[in-house]
């Protein structure tokens, strides 16, 4: 029994342990520091023109939808991003401008999600019309069915779309840490004593698309079974 208790314990912590931490973190750092020079707004609008590039405009986002849009050169801050003062702000628009930098510049990394992330989407989609529309072609042609494998392919495909968007992690990563930190620090935005915050935040960013894939194991495990 208590082996079954602590195996489940391990399962919760792996599937949402990260999820959990990229909220924490962002979550602690969003006290207002009105001793920072601008929002996140203001600062990706700054980074942008500082790095010419005139071209990519910033724009409100849904709120946790922070992204840089590719097709539409647009920096989509969600409103808290946007307009306030905090560590969290700062660091996530720094983030999302190392995309949108790292874009104009052509670099092998920046090609990653444009590459891969269109695949993970097919076979997300892939696996939810397999899973509602098997039991009912078997039934149409009158072939056997067998829910084991049925849930062994939903599952199969939903593992693969986790490895798929694993493959973006390096992009979120350059952004993070080859982009952002030395944005942030070489051109004294803040404090020398918040850096290590800004590791916090920065590394975050860069695991949401880890927690995303993890919840998404968790997503493809239940479906079958329900």
């Amino acid at each position: 029994m208590i082996v079954y208790i602590l195996l489940l314990l391990v399962l919760i912590a792996i599937f949402f342990g990260p999820q959990l931490w990229v909220k924490k973190v962002l979550k602690q750092h969003q006290a207002p520091r009105p001793d920072l020079p601008g929002t996140g707004g203001e600062l990706a609008r700054h980074l942008l023109k500082r790095y010419e590039l005139q071209d990519v405009k910033v724009e409100a986002a849904e709120e946790g939808k922070d992204h840089y849009d590719i097709q539409a050169k647009v920096v989509r801050l969600s409103p808290y991003v946007l307009n306030e003062r905090s560590l969290t702000a700062v660091a996530v628009a720094a983030h999302e401008v190392g995309h949108a930098i790292a874009h104009h510049r052509q670099e092998t990394v920046a090609r990653l999600r444009t590459r891969y992330l269109p695949y993970a989407m097919m076979i997300q989609r892939l696996a939810v019309i397999m899973l509602f529309a098997w039991p009912i072609v078997s039934a149409a042609l009158r072939l056997p069915y067998t829910p084991v494998l049925h849930g062994v392919v939903i599952v199969t495909l939903g593992l693969v779309t986790v490895f798929v968007q694993l493959a973006i992690l390096p992009e979120e990563w350059d952004a993070s840490f080859n982009k952002a930190l030395p944005m942030l620090t070489k051109g004294r935005y803040l404090p020398s004593q918040d850096i290590p915050k800004v590791r916090r935040i920065l590394t975050a960013c860069a695991m949401t698309y880890v927690a995303s894939a993890l919840m998404n194991i968790l997503l493809f495990w239940r479906l079958p079974r329900r």
